[in-house]
């Protein structure tokens, strides 16, 4: 389990989601009747008191299934592909 100091060590059990459908968080797809349910999961995650190190965890760990921290599959690739693009240009500026 992640352990966010500034979260404290059970932010997973403070979480908006531990009282939802597990599945809710899980669509098949990112298109059509799924949208709805991402948007669904995404509200949840809205009234989280623990999204950030929620979102911190999927990306530290490469997840990519389903909605954490209010990010979906596809939004969490976008951001990895935006960090390594400043990782690169940071590098590069530096060389």
């Amino acid at each position: 389990m992640y352990r966010d100091p500034l979260a404290g060590a059970d932010w997973q059990a403070r979480s908006a989601c531990g009282g939802e459908d597990p599945e809710l968080f899980f669509p098949i797809g990112e298109t059509g009747p799924s949208l709805l349910q991402i948007e669904e999961a995404k509200a949840v995650c809205r009234r989280c008191p623990v999204v950030e190190p929620c979102r911190r965890w999927a990306m530290e760990s490469r997840e990519t299934h389903g909605i954490w921290g209010g990010t979906s599959e596809a939004d969490r690739r976008l951001l990895h592909r935006a960090a390594a693009r400043t990782a690169i240009r940071s590098a590069l500026a530096n060389a």
